[in-house]
């Protein structure tokens, strides 16, 4: 596991607003909150500008902070905590976020990570050369007793070999991701 930083400057984007069904979106989620508890919408609008960009910028988390009258290192450490946030930008088909903890990696989590080495880039938090695909280890996803397992977006496969995930980034690469059944991969 790696310190969790924001992409270089040079990738950031200047500004960062929502569009208008997401601005409608933020707001309602910040209307769920009691009067003066309205910072805790900070983590379902970090997840909403994410669904809209690809990733999590830092224009992102400062126009959010902004906009729930937060500091700015506060948004940040909340986007720098979790790792359901993509602080780079990640594969436009599928952004594959390998478990790496105890249990999985006893089940075989380092051959899932040594083939999206070989078949996505030999780094985590890099695009292959489509922009495309993208990875990282992660800690625990929580389905521990089905491990090793990844997670694709919002999306769990469990149960993997190294031959059923190679599959799945290849057709996730093809555009055909959406044709993958989540869940346990053994039959």
């Amino acid at each position: 596991m790696s310190v969790r930083r924001l992409a270089e400057a040079s990738l950031q984007p200047a500004s960062f607003a929502f569009n208008r069904a997401n601005a409608a979106a933020a707001k309602q989620w910040i209307n769920k909150y009691p009067k003066g508890r309205e910072q805790s919408a900070i983590i379902p609008l970090l997840m909403l500008a994410q669904e809209q960009e690809g990733w999590v910028t830092k224009a992102a988390i400062e126009t959010i902070s902004d906009m729930l009258g937060m500091p700015y290192i506060r948004g940040l450490e909340v986007a720098t905590f979790y790792t359901q946030y993509q602080l780079n930008p990640v594969g436009t088909r599928a952004h594959i976020q390998v478990c790496g903890t105890t249990p999985c990696m006893l089940r075989g989590s380092e051959a899932l990570m040594d083939l999206c080495r070989s078949k996505i880039h030999h780094d985590q938090f890099h695009t292959n050369d489509k922009g495309t695909l993208s990875w990282e280890e992660v800690e625990c996803l929580g389905a521990c007793v089905n491990a090793p397992m990844v997670m694709i977006f919002k999306d769990t496969f469990e149960d993997l070999t190294p031959e059923r995930l190679a599959e799945i980034i290849d057709l996730y690469d093809a555009g055909k991701g959406a044709s993958v059944t989540p869940g346990p991969q053994n039959g």
